[in-house]
């Protein structure tokens, strides 16, 4: 679990000291300045999402504090600010949480008090990333991907796509990780009748129960700490059109059992509210569990799996459908070539090759990760076996076509790509580590284990 990191600016070295020493022992990392010059110096220099809150003296012999609040809030506008004042400078704590302090704490402080107003800020700030992410993926524009295939196996399902699309029934997609649910849900939504109403998805599995039930039904003002304005839910944004619901078989019974009165009565009623609204959504859940177990073991109410299941459409994964890896893979290579503009247009044979001989256990999701760090990898207008990851996993040895040079080591091959990568990067050893699909502590390893020479 990530530790939380706190800045502490404060003149008076014993506060810094006695400050350190209490929050480590609650687990944070704890960063000191004894002045408002070198913490905004450390703010200027340092990574924006290196630090989560401020703890900040309103009085500094360097820089006046309300000085230094204006700067912080200008290099970091999201970093909770909590304010430290003696007795005779209350007002100009007042004056910075008028300018967008969380809170201030009054010296000399109880240690319950100053760990419960952090513990609040901390808290409330997590919500609000939450809540903007999840604003933000909502305002992007949903378009209907292209699907692509080839394969009988998958036309047929694409044929039965189309088929219920035109009805109101509300639909469960079955399948593993990475076979392509959502894209399914949206040509559900864009081949029926509701095409020019909103298609909004969410993840039951990302969300805590709270925040679900939040974003689902949204909330009225003062429902709950930190809820200081009412929100609409994806109940009500969605009225009218699809609601795609993934990983449904994650959702808890308590949310289960509210989400079977929506499709029951139409109506919801919002978080702290005791007013219902109307709901005239059509649902499409996926999930890659076996529900009719999960009624069968009490985790799955069986009223709504029944109500979901009115129709189900079985996706099979990628490694029954070998016909649509070589479709797939052309359409990414042109996805990430024009993304990265590079001229990237072609799979070599033994590569091609690789790809159709791999089981794919992440399915297509783990297929465009893969075309994706071979156009990276790319040196030519041409994919090799080289700049294809899957070497490491594949069992079967896989022979290169006649008259074509046989494959380096395994070994070779995994320190040219390294070596590549971080000569690409100027020699970034955490963006060679992101390109390259490991960690930071991996590739040190690896540098080590294959002797390669970074230049100072």
């Amino acid at each position: 679990m990530r530790q939380e990191k706190i800045l502490i600016c404060d003149d008076e070295e014993g506060i810094l000291i006695y400050l350190k020493k209490l929050l480590q022992t609650q687990g944070y990392q704890v960063e000191t300045f004894n002045g408002g010059a070198a913490l905004l110096r450390r703010l200027k220099e340092g990574d924006p999402s290196d630090a989560d809150l401020l703890l900040q003296d309103v009085r500094m012999p360097d820089m006046d504090g309300i000085a230094v609040l204006k700067e912080v809030k200008a290099l970091r506008p999201s970093l909770p600010i909590v304010i430290m004042t003696a007795f005779g400078t209350i007002d100009a704590a007042v004056e910075a949480i008028k300018m967008g302090a969380y809170d201030y704490v009054t010296k000399p402080f109880p240690k319950e008090k100053i760990l419960s107003v952090l513990k609040n800020a901390l808290e409330k700030e997590q919500l609000l990333q939450e809540n903007r992410a999840l604003k933000s993926e909502l305002e992007k524009p949903i378009l209907q991907e292209s699907i692509i295939f080839r394969s009988a196996a998958f036309q047929e399902i694409y044929d039965l796509t189309l088929q219920v699309a035109a009805s109101e029934a509300n639909i469960l997609v079955l399948g593993e990780s990475g076979t392509g649910k959502e894209l399914i849900a949206g040509a559900i939504h864009y081949n029926s009748l509701r095409r020019d109403r909103r298609f909004l998805s969410i993840n039951c599995a990302a969300l805590t129960d709270t925040l679900l039930e939040s974003q689902l039904f949204g909330h009225v003002r003062g429902a709950f700490t930190g809820a200081v304005a009412a929100q609409k839910g994806l109940l009500e944004e969605a009225d009218g059109g699809t609601l795609f619901m993934d990983e449904i078989g994650d959702m808890t019974l308590p949310i289960q059992a509210k989400l079977l009165r929506v499709i029951q009565e139409r109506d919801f009623i919002p978080v702290g509210s005791t007013r219902p609204k109307s709901a005239d959504i059509r649902f499409v859940a996926a999930t890659n569990k076996n529900l009719e177990q999960e009624v069968q073991e009490g985790r799955f109410r069986e009223d709504l799996f029944y109500r979901l299941n009115v129709i189900n459409i079985p996706l099979p994964p990628l490694r029954e459908r070998k016909d649509d890896v070589e479709p797939l893979a052309l359409h990414f290579l042109k996805k990430y070539s024009l993304k990265m503009k590079k001229q990237v247009t072609t799979l070599a044979p033994e590569a091609l090759q690789l790809l159709c001989g791999y089981d794919w256990p992440g399915n297509i999701r783990e297929l465009e990760n893969v075309i994706e760090r071979a156009v990276i990898l790319a040196r030519t207008q041409t994919v090799t076996a080289k700049e294809l990851p899957i070497w490491r996993k594949q069992p079967q040895k896989v022979e290169a076509p006649r008259g074509e040079a046989q494959f380096v080591s395994l070994e070779n091959v995994e320190k040219e790509a390294i070596e590549r990568t971080l000569s690409g990067t100027g020699y970034h050893k955490s963006r060679s580590a992101e390109i390259l699909g490991i960690s930071r502590k991996t590739l040190d390893r690896k540098i080590v284990e294959y002797r390669i020479t970074i230049p100072s």
